[in-house]
């Protein structure tokens, strides 16, 4: 890549914990300071990409194109209408992907062959993985320079993080020895005495790994995108 792009993956085997709502969020964020920024949603369910007002059972390309096919990336990306953020959007079919990357050699480093040789001319690409540790998820963490592990201030979420930290340690050992590792907490309410605690108890086992700043609870943030999915999505 003649132009060097920092690849995160925001990732965890658990649903729920606002993955994509980070994506989202870090994103836009990037952009209005000025970078240029690639999502890639690799989650079969599209939130990302249904996120971003596209519809996922439309008749598109999408990053199946890129890990089966190996397409051209840029040939594959969607304006979002957002200026410096892109899309590289989902559908259903990656749900077949899953089967055909486990039984390809060397599957796992898809996305990351596919990125190396691509002029990307982005500054950050985020990607969106699914709630769970198969091939996608594998290829995201291969390929990524940072994976940034979203997770809610509550037993059964922390409870997932020692799959999460067991496959780093794998990855740094086998095929991505720099692979770094940030720990956010999200949906986060200081009221809630257990909250609190686990939020403590994340800082004192994992320091440095943990995010200084959370993702408080906020209703309206995750009912903003609900009208336009009805509108468009929902009605036949």
């Amino acid at each position: 890549m003649t132009h060097s792009s920092f690849i995160i993956a925001i990732a965890n085997e658990k649903g729920g914990v606002a993955k994509t709502t980070t994506a989202l969020s870090l994103g836009g964020g990037l952009v209005e300071s000025g970078k240029t920024v690639l999502l890639i949603d690799l989650d079969p369910q599209s939130d990302l990409t249904v996120a971003l007002r596209v519809n996922p059972n439309a008749q598109m390309n999408s990053v199946h194109d890129l890990l089966l096919d190996g397409k051209n990336i840029q040939s594959l990306t969607i304006e979002t209408g957002i200026p410096r953020l892109f899309l590289l959007p989902a559908k259903i079919d990656l749900l077949d992907l899953e089967k055909s990357l486990n039984a390809l050699p060397k599957g796992e480093n898809r996305l990351r062959e596919h990125l190396q040789k691509s002029n990307l001319n982005y500054d950050f690409v985020l990607i969106d993985c699914p709630p769970h540790l198969g091939s996608l998820t594998m290829n995201a963490l291969t390929a990524a320079d940072l994976i940034i592990i979203p997770t809610q201030a509550e037993y059964f979420s922390i409870y997932a993080l020692r799959g999460m930290m067991k496959i780093v340690k794998e990855l740094r050992d086998k095929v991505n020895p720099n692979l770094a590792y940030k720990i956010l907490i999200t949906q986060f309410d200081g009221r809630n005495k257990i909250h609190r605690t686990m939020s403590e108890h994340l800082q004192k086992v994992f320091g440095s790994g943990v995010l200084s700043s959370y993702i408080e609870m906020d209703t309206k943030l995750r009912e903003s995108p609900d009208r336009w999915h009805a509108n468009h999505l929902l009605l036949p």
